[in-house]
């Protein structure tokens, strides 16, 4: 991965409020400074948001991530697109670690919202000319944006840091068959063996996994299950009790998004065969939140590598979700 910068006096960055420290440190791996974004509210409640720095005829990146509280973060991105566009940014780049609306891909209910559809679509409209995200909860959401769209991958952190730990006797396991094909993509980058669970899921926060689907788990003492996000823990906390009772003795837990609302990391952590759980900087993690098994890996240079490719008109597709 490279570190060089790209030229400070052609581009301009910023951060909303959601994860300030993964933009300042995309900033801090491409030379630029991170400027500053005035936010405050009204007395009637409304958002007031002010760009620290002219934009004008410069490339703008904005880095945002949809988690909570998603609505006022998402109100908040839009507003600084539309200010950017404005004021007469040649460029406007929405950078957005988390899209927590990609769970709400698909009309499988009366009357619902394809939220994911209908934010890309708010995105294009407020004035964004490129979208950049990682690790969508499905590959339909990448076809619903309107504008030019990256999905990168948090693989390569992953891999890197694995590569440090002993992974003898370890078969990586997907949660869902949703998840099972991009589980065997990093299997087979680890050397790895890789089944999926058979999970349905009953509410929110109610799943049940009824059984392994693809390579036997026996004959393994460690299992790497592997997801795109977790919130709850539900369904980390139901396939752990599959896996221990087909003998699985340590259990690494592997997400890209670490969102763990409702105590979803407090329930994780409790379970003794769970050694560790690994995720990354995509979803801001406050100090008070950490714990000893947790361990956040940063995207921050995947983005900036994204991000330089990008300006100097270069193929990033070695950074994709689909790459292998």
């Amino acid at each position: 991965m490279e570190n060089s910068s790209i030229p400070a006096d052609e581009v301009r960055f910023f951060s909303g409020s959601s994860n300030p420290k993964l933009a300042e440190n995309i900033a801090a791996k491409l030379g630029v400074p991170l400027d500053t974004t005035h936010i405050s509210r009204f007395s009637n409640d409304n958002m007031y948001i002010q760009l620290g720095a002219s934009v004008r005829y410069r490339r703008v990146y904005i880095v945002q991530s949809l988690s909570q509280p998603v609505n006022d973060h998402l109100m908040e991105l839009l507003m600084m697109i539309d200010i950017a566009r404005g004021a007469a940014a040649s460029e406007v780049h929405a950078i957005i670690p988390y899209y927590s609306f990609g769970r709400s891909d698909k009309k499988d209910a009366p009357r619902i919202s394809i939220t994911a559809r209908l934010v890309a679509d708010l995105l294009k409209t407020a004035g964004a000319t490129h979208v950049m995200s990682m690790m969508f909860h499905s590959p339909q959401v990448h076809g619903f944006f309107a504008v030019p769209t990256d999905p990168l991958s948090s693989r390569l952190v992953f891999k890197e840091y694995l590569d440090t730990c002993d992974l003898s006797g370890t078969i990586v396991v997907a949660p869902d068959m949703g998840q099972a094909k991009s589980a065997a993509r990093f299997a087979r980058t680890l050397g790895l063996p890789v089944a999926a669970g058979n999970k349905e899921r009953i509410s929110d926060t109610e799943v049940i996994v009824g059984g392994l689907v693809g390579n036997q788990v026996k004959g393994h003492k460690r299992a790497l299950i592997y997801d795109d996000e977790i919130a709850t823990g539900g369904s980390i906390l139901e396939l752990s009790r599959v896996l221990v009772d087909e003998g699985i003795e340590d259990i690494m837990v592997m997400c890209t998004h670490g969102v763990f609302s409702r105590n979803g990391l407090d329930r994780l952590v409790v379970v003794p065969q769970i050694s560790q759980v690994i995720t990354t900087d995509t979803v801001n993690i406050p100090a008070e939140k950490m714990h000893p098994k947790l361990k956040v890996l940063s995207v921050a240079t995947i983005f900036a590598d994204a991000i330089r490719h990008n300006f100097n008109h270069e193929s990033i597709s070695d950074l994709f979700v689909f790459g292998e």
